[in-house]
């Protein structure tokens, strides 16, 4: 190995693809650290409520499954019961018995 500078010199398509592999390594890692940030920001929100807190579930019923629709949510019992209550006001609209 000789120590003359014309020998080490960078051909000009090489140091291109240098600067293009050092310029795409920094977008990804700011792609990287943006993803984390927006993990990190969504995984710290307070989650929504489960049910709204105007729902009087029957006596001993105990909740396992919730869904909602257009202007009702329904809550699944332990009983085999599927309530449905009406959205704005909680009221109870309907009662479903499963049969196992």
């Amino acid at each position: 190995m000789t120590d003359d500078p014309e020998e080490l010199r960078v051909p000009p398509e090489l140091r291109w693809l240098k600067r293009l592999v050092q310029t795409l390594t920094l977008v990804m890692i700011a792609g990287f650290v943006v993803l984390i940030a927006a993990l990190v920001i969504r995984l710290n929100e307070d989650p929504p409520p489960l049910a709204p807190e105007t729902l009087a579930l029957p006596e001993g019923a105990r909740a396992i499954a919730y869904t909602e629709g257009d202007g009702w949510v329904a809550v699944v019992t332990d009983g085999d019961e599927i309530l449905i209550y009406d959205r704005d006001t909680g009221a109870l609209r309907q009662t479903v018995t499963l049969e196992r």
